[in-house]
């Protein structure tokens, strides 16, 4: 069966496109609200010294710091208001769907449609703007205890950071909403993706003036070697991404009033890679954030032994951080499939509308099945997130890379890009849809009057 993308490049043509009007207006209100979000990237908050804190960034690039900075676009090298970006929302929302799953109360919310579905946006509307005050808290301290970043430090300093970096958080999420309602879907997505491509050609031609002017270690045949591993790695993803194993569901007979339905047969898709981005976002998050910690606190000769230690042993690019990524990718791989895919759920559904799949005795036994095929696509998922995120980090690593670009920003920009595309086709083909009804209704009444004769 044809993918999304194949049937939107079969079926798409110009005149087809210039009919879909409500499909322009959405297209066009996407983009104008990524300008608005890549404006504020650029307005520093007040009270920080962007050259010092430039110079204090530069030495953070490769950890923590640089993976948020690619996330937001710059907006973390240049101290914007938009700093924090849309990552409290994502947190958010992770923490509320492992919460719907032990507690009762919210499990309930889970089942109860549309109604429990906006209840459960609002409780993580509350907790985004609990971890946003909290992050933008945390970042207003350490700006202050480093020497020479803050101009007037504080309390009014900290109160003004807290706002700005707050109300930036809260506005992406409502742009992000907008963007899903008005726009072409995928809002918080789209703007993950806008800044990670947004400063993507940036970098790039940045590293190969450092190139050819001597000034980086990397060589041209490193260059390229790099280049040639992230355009396999693309491939790869987009075919992984695409790839499904398709379990056939069967439907009885079934009669409605003098009708006798014959049965049907259905499929029930379950991807390699149920889990997405979540784990090697989650594991590279753990594994950088005591670095950063400990690096902006500062060494010196008063700093512990276990510290210097776990720095020599477990820091960035070192053979022991590599390790743990990929236990910790392989981990919250398997931790979050848990957590989107109930195998006694699907199955209580399924028999439910009267489904069943062939060979496989409904109830307790098809979600047996299920959880067997689960684990064995969770194991190919995880060991493909594993090799796409941790090769570029190895040659990031041994090459001396000036800038981070790890395999967690192109499998988001893949996978974003991908569900666009989806989101476009059904557009257009509710389009086509809606134009095939009008035709017919006109032949319609046209052919009423030659009745009548």
């Amino acid at each position: 069966m044809a993918s999304a993308a194949e049937q939107l490049a079969a079926n798409i043509n110009f005149a087809a496109f210039s009919k879909a009007t409500d499909l322009q207006k959405r297209i066009w209100f996407t983009i104008i609200a990524l300008i608005v979000y890549r404006i504020g990237t650029f307005i520093p908050i007040p009270g920080v010294d962007p050259v010092a804190f430039e110079h204090a960034f530069q030495s953070q690039q490769n950890g923590i710091l640089g993976m948020f900075n690619m996330m937001s676009g710059g907006a973390v090298k240049r101290m914007a208001i938009f700093a924090l970006n849309v990552m409290p929302y994502i947190s958010a929302s992770i923490i509320i769907q492992l919460m719907s799953t032990s507690i009762p109360a919210l499990e309930r919310l889970k089942k109860e449609g549309e109604v429990g579905r906006k209840q459960l946006n609002q409780y993580t509307r509350y907790l985004t703007l609990v971890l946003a005050l909290g992050q933008s808290f945390g970042i207003a301290e350490g700006l202050m205890a480093s020497q020479g970043l803050v101009t007037n430090p504080g309390w009014f300093f900290i109160t003004e950071t807290v706002i700005t970096l707050s109300g930036g958080t809260m506005f992406l999420m409502w742009l992000g909403e907008q963007i899903t309602a008005r726009g072409i879907g995928n809002g918080v997505s789209l703007i993950i993706m806008a800044g990670i491509i947004a400063d993507a050609p940036r970098i790039l031609f940045q590293t190969i003036e450092l190139v050819r002017s001597g000034s980086s270690s990397l060589s041209v045949f490193g260059l390229f070697l790099i280049l040639g591993v992230f355009a396999v790695a693309i491939a790869f993803i987009v075919f992984i991404e695409r790839s499904q194993r398709r379990l056939v569901v069967q439907y009885p007979k079934r009669q409605q009033g003098n009708r006798m339905f014959m049965g049907e047969s259905s499929f029930l898709p379950l991807k390699i890679n149920s889990a997405g981005v979540i784990p090697p976002i989650f594991a590279s998050s753990l594994l950088l954030l005591p670095q950063t910690v400990i690096t902006f606190m500062g060494q010196g000769a008063n700093t512990p032994e276990a510290v210097n230690w776990f720095l020599a042993n477990f820091g960035y690019g070192k053979a022991g951080h590599m390790a743990l990524y990929a236990l910790g990718i392989i981990f919250f791989s398997f931790f979050y499939t848990s957590i989107v895919f109930n195998p006694e759920e699907t199955a209580d559904n399924l028999r439910k509308y009267g489904g069943f799949l062939p060979g496989i005795r409904p109830g307790k036994k098809t979600a047996e099945y299920l959880d067997f095929v689960l684990t064995r696509l969770t194991v190919i998922g995880a060991a493909y997130i594993t090799v796409v995120c941790l090769l570029p980090e190895i040659l990031i690593s041994y090459y001396g890379v000036p800038f981070y670009l790890g395999g967690t920003s192109i499998l988001i920009v893949i996978s974003v890009t991908l569900d666009t595309v989806a989101q476009i086709q059904s557009h257009l083909v509710a389009h086509q849809y809606e134009g095939l009804i009008k035709r017919s209704k006109l032949r319609g009444n046209n052919a009423a009057p030659l009745v009548k004769r």
